[in-house]
């Protein structure tokens, strides 16, 4: 029984800690993508443990499963996780893991689900507002200019062919190099398929409200895909430019104002980029990425230590 209890305690560790110690460092918002790195690979540990505990307890509770996980292993690698000795519990702890897993896939199927929907909507309005010439092909076009006074550019993803959307308000507000720097910031979300980071983040926040590390993901991860975006709109063409668009779409918006509005990350961008922090080392970022790396590898080294150490004696 000490495994499935080693890997819950592990995985209460990684979602209590993970949280505290990322949300107060400085780093994640100097490298935007390390940090979306750290953090998959956290959650990933996190739902590792989760899912080798149910495993462990369900071969202890029922022979069909066992048959399953150990599947030809020798009889002294069973007999090193004591499955017998789990006790009557193992059943209803399988059952309660195995439900949370059934809960996570559908609420990702449901968040995928809205957003397809919601998806199919946009582009609907988007064909009445901006319809088809005589004889143009279906999604022809990666970007669309619509008639609009308030200036707004979007990535509207899926289907067959992405779309680039701006509006013409976008259009007379932002000057030359400050167009290219705002559909190179929506580009740079298409690039890095930030939207499927989203609909896990959401799915998992909003399957488990009460799990405070799966909403501290989501939070963060919206706030991340914005910074790595704007990132790569300035290598392009220069922070300066890509502040100035930023606060050409967004000034309107009652964001730069005495009251701005809740919850707006807006004018922190702009003071980023206008006021940039050093970026880390090569060395630190690859040191933080392999360390980030090896997280959800101990879930499975503390899964295999006995089963390995009875293989390791029998071989010597």
């Amino acid at each position: 029984m000490m495994v499935p209890l080693a890997l819950l305690v592990l995985g209460a560790l990684v979602a209590a800690m993970a949280p505290r110690v990322l949300t107060r460092s400085d780093w994640p918002d100097r490298e935007p993508v390390v940090a979306l790195w750290v953090w998959q690979c956290a959650v990933a540990a996190v739902l590792l443990c989760c899912l080798l505990a149910m495993a462990l307890s369900a071969a202890a509770a029922w022979e069909a499963v066992r048959g399953h996980v150990f599947g030809i292993a020798p009889h002294g690698v069973v007999e090193a996780y004591a499955l017998t000795a789990y006790g009557a519990w193992a059943a209803p702890l399988a059952v309660a893991l195995a439900s949370g897993a059934v809960w996570t896939a559908a609420m990702l199927t449901r968040e995928i689900s809205w957003s397809r929907a919601r998806r199919r909507q946009r582009r609907a309005e988007l064909l009445v507002r901006s319809p088809r010439l005589p004889g143009e092909e279906p999604g022809g076009d990666r970007l669309v200019v619509l008639e609009g006074d308030r200036a707004d550019a979007w990535w509207l993803p899926g289907g067959a062919a992405p779309q680039l959307v701006i509006t013409t308000g976008a259009l007379r507000r932002l000057k030359g190099p400050q167009l290219d720097a705002v559909l190179a910031h929506e580009q740079g979300h298409a690039r890095a398929r930030h939207h499927w980071l989203l609909h896990v983040s959401s799915a998992l926040a909003n399957g488990f409200p009460q799990v405070p590390v799966f909403a501290a993901f989501r939070d963060q991860v919206h706030h991340l895909v914005e910074l790595a975006a704007d990132d790569s709109a300035s290598r392009r063409f220069g922070r300066l430019t890509t502040a100035l668009a930023l606060v050409e779409l967004n000034e309107d918006r009652g964001v730069f104002g005495p009251c701005p509005t809740q919850l707006s990350q807006v004018p922190t961008r702009v003071h980023r980029l206008l006021a940039p922090a050093p970026r880390l080392t090569a060395a630190r970022r690859l040191r933080l990425s392999a360390v980030a790396a090896l997280v959800p590898a101990v879930p499975l080294l503390v899964t295999f230590v006995p089963g390995l150490s009875v293989l390791t004696r029998s071989g010597s």
